[in-house]
């Protein structure tokens, strides 16, 4: 029976001592699989940098017309990029950065060009505390971020 004791003892011992070795292990290897995220994560990161570059590259910026080619009229592209700067602005805030940038702007075919551009849906239209106020569409800015290679 001394022996059976014996054996049971050292059996428990080793399966004691089998645990701690399976324990040191996992915390071993903790640290590398934490390592294996953040790479892998970093190499997301370059993958969005280079298409950035390649986007750059090719069009020289990330210009309106990749993002958005249904607008074809030249103001009311230069209305989205304002807009992009300067969200929620109202159409007298739009007319003078369009002159500010383009020299000369009249009200009433920037508020046109603004109706085209809401019915596009391009354009978000809200009421503002005294008048009415744009900001970029939401699904606008989603796709910016995924052509950017922000988002998915």
């Amino acid at each position: 029976m001394a022996g059976e004791e014996d054996q049971g003892k050292k059996i428990e011992e080793l399966t004691h001592k089998v645990e701690q070795l399976e324990q040191a292990m996992r915390d071993v290897a903790q640290p590398y699989s934490e390592l294996v995220e953040q790479l892998a994560r970093f190499q997301e990161t370059v993958q969005k940098y280079f298409r950035l570059m390649e986007l750059y590259q090719r069009f020289g910026s990330i210009s309106i017309e990749t993002i958005l080619p249904e607008v074809k009229d030249p103001i009311s592209k230069d209305i989205v990029r304002v807009l992009v700067d300067k969200p929620g602005l109202n159409i007298s805030e739009i007319t003078e950065e369009l002159r500010a940038r383009r020299g000369s702007s009249s009200r009433r075919i920037v508020r046109d060009r603004l109706g085209e551009l809401v019915e596009q849906k391009v354009l978000v239209e809200r009421t503002g505390p005294k008048e009415k106020v744009y900001d970029i569409a939401e699904h606008v800015i989603k796709k910016w971020s995924q052509v950017l290679g922000l988002s998915k």
